[in-house]
């Protein structure tokens, strides 16, 4: 009997000496917003994100996540960043109309808690050759590397593996209630208040959330993340490949380093920055280098209206193909196009800016000066001494320094302007009248 009571106290003293192994954790909810296409940018947000919420000891890193996917391999350091995040994370969906698609739906899937709003969609991952026929060997290739990450990343988070495997291989595309019904996501919440609220109480990684009294703490993007999030968008970027476009019509009929020279550098520049983000065929490109070739013959020459309205064919057929590469796109990346709109306004915009401007600029041009010593050029008048080489002569009723070219001028002799330097002619000797 004492060794039986001996026995049961040890036990009971083992229990009460054995730590937590869940521990309830309180402290401020970080946030971050995440819009537009995921680049190298969005990799940097996510990394500062995660190192703040560590320096503050905050309960959760919260990443609202609205994207059409992205570069495949900044998708892929921001998947390993969720998978190895020192904090809590949750990934969040949002708002109502968003979508986690190609990159989007890795993401999402890396999350130790992944979340939607209503009338929210993720899928759709699916790499897809547009324009060309690829060998099977090279398509099979592409969709198992991206069925295998997805498969173990979501495996990893005891999520519905073989749904997001068949999102890749099938390109499937569900709403928020089917990815809660498909363990595809954790939980649907209407906003950010009602979210917190649904994770308080939820253990992580061995931890308890305390979310009832945790105020969020919105972490926007920097000026320069957000500044690229913007160009990256596909209408934006086509914007400045067009107005680069327009620039340097203007540049190239009054060449010269100007405005337009240097809007045109700047403008380029920022487009394939933005480009390099996006899904492009590059043959579109080469197609709206050849239209603004047409358009700058028909500026220089007599077939203006024949050679511009040729270059919109090759502009317009460029502006549409360019986000439809000829060549199977990596799953992350998004799905992109240029309204139709915005290519019929531009094409308007780059036709009526070629007749209207470019038109009158070149005209002004091919006019003599009608201001100015310039305009004496090609002028008559007469010697008032003799020029061998240096003289004076008198040209539009006024007396002038000036130099003779092409041999000795007499006095009286008629001179011809045929260049200036500051305030003295060039002239040569002149017809007689």
């Amino acid at each position: 009997m004492k060794h039986r009571c001996l026995l049961l106290v040890l036990i009971a003293g083992l229990l009460i000496a054995r730590p937590e192994t869940v521990q309830a954790v309180t402290g401020s909810v970080l946030v971050l917003e995440m819009e537009g296409v995921i680049n190298p940018f969005t990799v940097r947000y996510l990394e500062r994100g995660l190192r703040l919420a560590e320096q503050q000891g905050a309960q959760a890193l919260v990443v609202t996540l609205d994207t059409p996917g992205g570069l495949e391999v900044s998708m892929r350091e921001m998947v390993q960043m969720l998978l190895e995040a020192p904090v809590p994370t949750v990934v969040y969906v949002t708002p109502g109309g968003a979508r986690a698609t190609s990159a989007g739906m890795f993401v999402l899937l890396a999350a130790d808690v992944a979340a939607m709003a209503p009338a929210t969609h993720v899928g759709a991952a699916h790499p897809v050759p547009l324009g060309a026929e690829i060998s099977d060997v090279m398509q099979e290739k592409v969709v198992s590397d991206a069925a295998a990450l997805v498969r173990s990343v979501a495996t990893s988070r005891g999520r519905n593996a073989d749904w997001a495997e068949k999102a890749v291989r099938e390109n499937f595309s569900i709403t928020a209630a089917e990815a809660l019904d498909l363990d595809v996501i954790d939980l649907i919440a209407t906003d950010l208040s009602d979210l917190l609220r649904q994770l308080d109480g939820r253990e992580i990684g061995g931890a308890v959330l305390q979310m009832a009294r945790a105020i969020p703490e919105i972490r926007p993007m920097n000026l320069s993340e957000r500044f690229f999030q913007v160009i990256t968008e596909p209408n934006i970027a086509y914007l400045l490949l067009s107005l680069g476009t327009l620039l340097l019509l203007a540049e190239l009929a009054n060449p010269g380093l100007s405005i337009a020279g240097i809007g045109t550098v700047v403008a380029y520049i920022v487009a394939f920055m933005a480009l390099g983000s996006l899904p492009v065929n590059w043959a579109a490109i080469a197609l709206l280098g050849l239209s603004v070739v047409f358009f700058l013959v028909g500026l220089l020459t007599d077939t203006e209206v024949i050679v511009s309205l040729a270059g919109l064919v090759p502009f317009i057929l460029g502006s549409l193909l360019l986000f439809t590469p000829f060549t199977p796109t990596s799953p992350a990346a998004p799905t992109a196009r240029v309204s139709l709109w915005l290519i019929g306004v531009m094409a308007f915009s780059i036709l009526a800016f070629s007749y209207l401007v470019l038109r009158a600029i070149l005209a002004a041009g091919r006019r003599p000066p009608q201001a100015g010593a310039q305009k004496l050029v090609g002028m008559q008048g007469v010697a008032l001494t003799g020029l061998n080489p240096t003289g004076q002569v008198r040209v539009d009723f006024q007396d002038w320094s000036a130099v003779a070219v092409g041999g000795e001028i007499h006095e009286g002799d008629p001179v011809r302007v045929t260049g200036i330097a500051g305030v003295r002619l060039y002239v040569e000797r002149g017809d007689h009248e």
